[in-house]
Parts: structure tokens; sequence; C-alpha cells
């Protein structure tokens, strides 16, 4: 819609008319003339004496008043010109007004501020988490790489240890199965063998008794496993409890906010 002063397009706000940007002059004039009306006003008639124009300010009872006001009344006292005290109330009115005007856009200004401050605050921040997440992410990405890495590890001792054991199981299985089966051969030999057969075959028994006795299990199994010494120890990283394993925030800065 076009302005009503200058005819220019603009835009309405969001908040209708009352949303748009205040135009102080015209503001200042519309005040000016509410002084010119109250100045008008002041200039009635006395209510006190019919007939006669108020034309002086008493300064003690700070009232105006009319000529038959300050001879009955105000005669000791200290009273100018109603005009005057006008004219000097209208120039303070339109200072203290020029000064609030002021004072409104350094407000405005400082509001534009805060909300810049509260936009870059939150756009530096989100920066400080997407770097807390990727390291983090990285951090868990490598500490479940080393997992693995530690696992596989274990797992390939424990598969080189089972196999050991179950090699040196099958030989001491296959050795017990020699002494069972000597052991039957014997008891049936001197059970039920003739007096031939146990002289064909005392030696080779005696000799094959011997062969089996030199088999020492225990150094058998002493030489073939190596005592079990695997052991795990974490890392010192995780050890320091005064510290967060991602990193640390630190936050050394102060809103400032310059006034001028």
């Amino acid at each position: 819609m076009p302005c009503p002063l200058c005819r220019k397009k603009f835009t309405i706000a969001d908040g209708g008319l009352s949303g748009t940007q205040k135009n102080f002059f015209m503001e200042k004039l519309i005040h000016a003339r509410k002084l010119s009306a109250r100045q008008q006003e002041l200039k009635k008639m006395c209510e006190q004496h019919k007939g006669k124009q108020i034309d002086v300010y008493c300064q003690d009872c700070k009232v105006a008043a009319c000529v038959m006001c300050v001879i009955t009344c105000h005669k000791t006292h200290d009273w100018i010109n109603i005009e005057k005290v006008l004219e000097d109330l209208c120039e303070l009115v339109l200072s203290d007004t020029h000064k609030v005007v002021e004072h409104w856009k350094k407000t405005e200004d400082v509001l534009q501020r805060l909300e810049k401050k509260k936009n870059d605050v939150i756009a530096h921040l989100a920066v400080i988490e997407d770097e807390i997440n990727t390291a983090a992410d990285k951090l868990i990405a490598d500490i479940q790489r080393d997992k693995v890495k530690l696992l596989s590890e274990v797992e390939s001792i424990k598969l080189r240890r089972v196999e050991q054991l179950e090699t040196v199981k099958q030989e001491l299985e296959q050795h017990m199965t020699a002494l069972e089966s000597f052991t039957a051969y014997s008891e049936t030999l001197l059970s039920s063998g003739t007096a031939c057969d146990v002289t064909r075959s005392a030696n080779s028994l005696h000799d094959r008794a011997d062969e089996l006795l030199k088999f020492d299990v225990i150094s058998h199994v002493d030489s073939s496993l190596p005592p079990v010494n695997v052991t795990f120890t974490s890392s010192t990283l995780l050890d320091r409890r005064d510290r967060n394993l991602v990193g640390n925030v630190t936050d050394e800065g102060q809103l400032k906010l310059v006034f001028v």
C-alpha cells in the first residue's frame, strides 16, 4: 500500500499497521499539536473569576491564574506570564521526547545486536557439537576396531591352544590304547597261554613294556603344552578418571555489548 505522506509503496508487517516503523517526525508534530491544544486549554477563562482570562503562572503554587487571582491570592508570590511558561514547557517536552526517541533507537539497536549475538552463539555451538560428535564417533570407531582386533587375537590364541591340547590328548589316548592292548594281551597270555607261548613271547613283551614305560606322560604334556600366560591390560587412557575420553569444552568468552 502507498505511504500517506510520501506515496511510496511499502509492505505491511505481519503484525499489521501497529507493527510498522514509526515516523518520529510525525510523532513530534502530533505531540506539538497536542501541546498547542493544551496551551489553548490553559488560556481558558478563570473558574474563580468569571470573565477573566488566565494570563499568568504562579511558580510558588504551581498553578495557572488570572490577574484577579494574583491580586487576591498570589500577590506576594513569584509569577510569570503564562505564554513563557507554556513555551518553556513545550521546549522541555520536545527535548525530552527527542531524548526518549534517541534512547529508543539505541535500545532497538541493542536488541538487534542481541538477536545477532544469539544467532552467532547458536551457530558457533552447533559447530562445537558437530566437532564433539565427530571426535566421539571417531573414538568409538577406533575403540570398536581395536576391540575386534583384540578379540581376533584372543580367538587365534584359543584355537591354537585348543588344537595343541587336542593333539596331546590324542597322543595320550593312543598311548593309553597301547597300554590297554599290552595289558590285555599279557593277561591272556598268562591265563591261557601254554608254556611254549609264554617262552616265545616273554622277551618281546618285555621289550614292549620297556618301550611303553619310556613314554613319560607328564613330561610329554609339559613339553608339548607350555603354560597359558595370556593377560589383558586395559589402556592407561581408560584409567584417567579425571579426564573426558572424547575431549574437553572450555568457555572463556564473555558477552559484551557496547553502547554508543
